[in-house]
């Protein structure tokens, strides 16, 4: 049976009947003559040749309704990696730019904005996206920015319509919006989401007490789902984390910079499924754990935003408090997989726990050790302030590189 529930202050928006994608792209069309979107593709040079980036190239060919596409090409130090790039989304036509940040052009803005004071952090999907969302911005007559990660497995353009139509319907006025799903094959995925993000803000809230951050971060079903839209406006002023802290970074600035009322969640697809990173005990600086010490440190700092103080007795508590309740999720999980007849390795599950308890006491020793370390990129508002043309710049260099193939 559907759940229709809601549960906070932010709208959630449920799947309650089988969507007709013919009825929703029509609706989609009628409300971008209005409200144009742009659609934000990161992607970088190992998974634009995955066979998932050709399906999704594939369906958005479809997509007449979003006006404007940048492929955003990361981690691809070869102009021949740019070059495919560029044949591989020659179907979406004039309207796909690629914007290659690993090439001259885009390095050589990079250097001049590092130049100039400003700190745009180290290459990944976070400089991606604020790269993007900086070329998007050349454009006012976009309303929206949606996003989606280029690695879904089973990706249709049903997932693309329901990111984008609580943005552009005209009966709605929500400024952002953030994508949920079950990550469920034969077992439940989302280790990270599972066992670390939700029992550690649960044992948050027990150690330094009620926090609306915190409380606002515990409404969304998927806090760490890469799928959202964002309004222009909003896009401008919000700062994007460099580091796996991407997504709890950008709710944290969504939370600062609008109304809690024009936020909303949307049931993306019954089944999300894409690339898994490994667990990566042995080496801590990769996979899983890299990714756990970057989310809780982007938590720690914005509560420290917020006024809260921390100690190292602080740390030791919060560990004990998260163990705590990880283990009692582990035994909700455990049985929720038995009466739905999936697979459950309770042993990992706790060797999980068990990582990322010791990471949250290595992350709360950083950010007591260095608490301004790792800082956000400056938001656009700040650096159109500064060189009001850049966006524009980018578009150029997009066209440049594209001459120079």
């Amino acid at each position: 049976m559907p759940d229709f529930m809601q549960t906070g202050p932010i709208t959630t928006l449920h799947e309650l009947r089988r969507n007709n994608l013919d009825e929703m792209e029509d609706a989609l069309r009628q409300a971008t003559q209005t409200y144009p979107l742009g659609l934000v593709l990161p992607v970088t040079a190992a998974d634009m040749r995955a066979e998932p980036f050709a399906r999704i190239v594939q369906e958005l060919t479809e997509a007449d309704y979003i006006h404007s596409i940048v492929v955003v090409l990361g981690n691809a130090p070869d102009r021949d990696d740019y070059r495919e790039t560029l044949d591989r989304v020659a179907p979406l036509g004039e309207r796909a730019g690629v914007l290659w940040t690993d090439g001259p052009g885009v390095q050589q803005a990079y250097r001049e904005l590092s130049e100039a004071g400003f700190s745009i952090g180290p290459p990944g999907k976070g400089r991606s996206v604020w790269t993007a969302f900086g070329y998007l911005l050349a454009d006012p007559s976009l309303k929206a920015f949606v996003l989606h990660d280029c690695d879904i497995v089973d990706y249709d353009r049903l997932l693309l319509t329901r990111l984008c139509l609580p943005m552009a319907h005209p009966g709605l006025d929500f400024d952002f919006c953030k994508a949920y799903y079950a990550r469920v094959t034969d077992r439940m995925h989302g280790r990270v989401v599972r066992l670390l993000v939700l029992p550690l803000l649960n044992a948050l809230i027990s150690v330094l007490g009620p926090d609306p951050f915190l409380n606002f971060l515990s409404w969304f079903r998927y806090p760490l789902s890469g799928e959202f839209a964002v309004s222009a406006m909003l896009a401008r002023a919000n700062r994007i984390p460099s580091d796996w802290g991407l997504e709890v970074g950008t709710l944290a600035e969504v939370f600062r910079n609008t109304s809690v009322k024009r936020v909303c969640q949307v049931d993306l697809c019954r089944f999300y499924e894409h690339k898994h990173q490994d667990l990566s005990l042995e080496d801590r600086s990769k996979g899983l754990m890299k990714m756990a010490t970057d989310v809780t440190i982007t938590i720690l700092r914005t509560l420290a935003s917020r006024g809260a103080v921390y100690s190292h007795e602080h740390l030791v508590t919060l560990r004990a408090a998260y163990l705590r309740s990880a283990q009692d999720a582990i035994r909700q999980y455990h049985a929720d997989a038995v009466v739905n007849r999936l697979r459950f390795d309770r042993h990992a599950e706790e060797q999980a726990v068990e990582g990322f308890a010791e990471q949250i006491e290595a992350a709360g020793r950083m950010f007591l050790e260095a608490p301004s370390s790792v800082a956000e990129i400056p938001n656009w508002t700040r650096v159109l302030s500064a060189f009001p043309n850049f966006p524009a710049r980018l578009r150029a260099i997009a066209r440049d590189d594209l001459r120079s193939t």
